[in-house]
């Protein structure tokens, strides 16, 4: 549905929007810590983790970069990493995975994965 992913990218307005191009040069050359959402367009347990995720990209500004990275249009970074089900969310600290939560999560263990 096109109205439906719009409609999620206007959600998810302070979450970067990660793909396959850009994932080397935002997300592991990050100097923050860097919270990633493996999501898909199709999957009704994403939609219900967009405001969780985007309610911490506010949040934690400044101390936590967050963003989201759609595994049907970008299925390299997904297979890099093992990725196999959306939502999965990973936590990449100088580089490296440091963490992984798989579906639907509260925001309390996402923050808790970052150690905020």
């Amino acid at each position: 549905m096109p109205g439906h992913e719009e409609a999620r990218a206007h959600a998810l307005g302070h979450v970067e929007q990660i793909d396959d191009l850009n994932f080397e040069s935002v997300v592991l050359e990050s100097s923050e810590p860097y919270l990633l959402d493996f999501s898909a367009q199709w999957c009704p347990p994403c939609r219900a983790l967009d405001p969780i995720i985007e309610s911490i990209a506010q949040e934690y500004q400044g101390k936590l970069r967050v963003g989201r990275l759609d595994i049907d249009s970008s299925p390299a970074v997904a297979a890099r990493f093992g990725v196999r089900g959306a939502p999965t969310v990973l936590l990449f600290q100088r580089g490296r995975e440091t963490g992984r939560r798989l579906g639907l999560t509260k925001k309390s263990a996402l923050l808790a994965l970052a150690g905020l």
